[in-house]
């Protein structure tokens, strides 16, 4: 198996950006956003995942969160499409759910090529810690439509940080799963050939 590994960098007037990725790692991280909760949930999604992830983020965090938060998902995103290249022998599909105490989020992915988004539920309180609650939907929203995912994502709960950390690790082990790859497979689970 070729190494399925990307280093991607984004640099726009809101932030600078470099990632890296290794779909096939241990769940190391080294994340620095300027938002610690954002911080916390990539190492999550990192560790969750089983994928070797650097991100280091300089963003206008004096305006707020959003193009920290956007931008690293958009990043992430590219690098996951480079990392996973023709996507020969993955599965493909996976779902997940994944509960934290009150909270349960669930989530189907399809390494489509087709990037589409559906979210259904609502975070519990606007804000934890540096982070709007609402960023963590447009996150996956970005990430889905730069990695070219088909992404379903359900949350329900009574506690935006429990909500949201299940969300990051329900996303993880969807990714993991759908991005393994299949020994009886030798080309790409698709009947058009190619995702």
């Amino acid at each position: 198996m070729t190494d399925r590994t990307a280093a991607v960098t984004r640099e726009t007037a809101e932030t600078d950006i470099e990632v890296t990725l290794d779909v096939d790692g241990d769940g190391e991280s080294t994340v620095d956003t300027g938002v610690g909760f954002f911080d916390h949930m990539l190492d999550s999604f990192s560790t969750h995942g089983l994928f070797d992830l650097t991100v280091n983020c300089d963003g206008d965090l004096e305006i707020d969160d959003h193009h920290t938060v956007e931008d690293v998902a958009i990043t992430l995103g590219e690098a996951l499409a480079e990392a996973l290249g023709e996507k020969r022998g993955i599965r493909r599909f996976a779902d997940r759910r994944v509960p934290l105490d009150e909270a349960v989020a669930g989530v189907v992915v399809d390494v489509s090529g087709r990037p589409y988004f559906a979210f259904d539920g609502e975070f519990s309180q606007g804000r934890v810690g540096g982070l709007t609650s609402h960023m963590a939907k447009h996150f996956c929203r970005s990430l889905a439509t730069n990695a070219g995912l088909t992404l379903h994502v359900e949350v329900d709960g009574e506690n935006a940080h429990h909500e949201i950390e299940a969300l990051f690790k329900g996303l993880a082990r969807a990714l993991d799963d759908a991005t393994r790859i299949d020994e009886r497979r030798s080309d790409v689970a698709s009947t058009k050939g190619e995702l």
